[in-house]
């Protein structure tokens, strides 16, 4: 019989934890952020953040400290993109940090979405590379470095890894 196993550690500061079980936390707090990285649950995701956060876009110009202007900030990402699919291509962790590279096709759909350099009705691909700062079990940094390229444009090719996992959002192929 399998029994659920506690990726939280109980809390536990990484000073209590070995090296396996804090890139296994790490790993689980990152995917647990993603998971509810949607409108019904991003609270959850923000709930992740320890309280020294630090947020940053850095191709849109964006650096944020404050969760209540995080989560505003989400809200407006998901009034402004409709999600296609997801591929990710990998991820990894360290002690301190998670590494996580995907690519997003998107259809714009808003304007809220601070200094995206596309209008509504572009299908867009992004190359999002997320770089994770962890301590305690806790978000202290993610830097989200976005690569925005026009969908079927000469500049929108990325290496698939054979078996990379792709999700499909709403039907779409």
């Amino acid at each position: 019989m399998q029994t659920e196993v506690d990726h939280t550690y109980g809390g536990r500061p990484d000073t209590e934890l070995t090296r396996e079980q804090i890139v296994d936390r790490n790993l689980h707090v990152v995917e647990a952020h993603f998971h509810n990285e949607n409108p019904d649950t991003v609270d959850k995701a923000v709930a992740l953040y320890a309280d020294d956060i630090s947020w940053e876009a850095p191709s849109r110009g964006v650096v944020m400290n404050d969760r209540d202007e995080i989560l505003k900030a989400y809200h407006g990402i998901f009034r402004t993109i409709r999600y296609n699919r997801v591929t990710s291509l990998r991820r990894f962790a360290t002690e301190t940090h998670v590494f996580d590279d995907q690519i997003g096709e998107v259809t714009v759909v808003g304007t809220e979405m601070t200094n995206l350099p596309y209008p509504p009705g572009t299908k867009v691909n992004c190359r999002l590379v997320h770089l994770f700062e962890m301590k305690d079990g806790k978000i202290t940094s993610e830097i989200a470095y976005e690569l925005w390229r026009e969908a079927d444009s000469p500049v929108a090719v990325d290496f698939v890894p054979q078996g990379s996992h792709v999700e499909v959002f709403g039907g779409v192929a």
